[in-house]
């Protein structure tokens, strides 16, 4: 992806977050700044009550963030269709079966886990930017 469309992604990854009817109810405490590795192209979001409050492409290597969930382009790829080929249809599927790791505070992870789920989820509507 160019930069121009790596920015229109996250411009419409923030949007289709923002209107999500699931994330606005059980987004309240869902705050918190993680990172998703894509191999080719680094995304580290920060979340502010269930809302984006800034995505940050290619952060910097100080730019703090609690957890990070790490793939190749390829997987991401193949998550984000709008069906998955079997076992990278869920984080957990990928992690145990291919090459998707989750490193960091996992704590912050697993206490929102369900905004996570619907949140990487949105990427089957949004695409990925790799």
């Amino acid at each position: 992806m160019t930069v121009a469309t790596v920015n229109q992604w996250s411009t419409r990854f923030k949007e289709v977050n923002d209107e999500n009817e699931e994330l606005n109810a059980h987004g309240k405490y869902f705050t918190c700044t993680f990172l998703l590795d894509m191999e080719t192209k680094k995304v580290l979001i920060q979340m502010h009550e269930g809302k984006v409050e800034r995505i940050i492409i290619d952060p910097g290597p100080l730019d703090p963030y609690q957890f990070a969930i790490r793939a190749s382009a390829e997987t991401w790829r193949k998550f984000s269709q709008p069906t998955p080929p079997p076992m990278y249809h869920g984080i957990w599927a990928m992690t145990f079966q291919r090459d998707m790791k989750l490193e960091g505070d996992l704590l912050v992870l697993m206490q929102n886990l369900r905004c996570i789920t619907t949140q990487l989820e949105l990427l089957r509507t949004t695409g990925v930017p790799v």
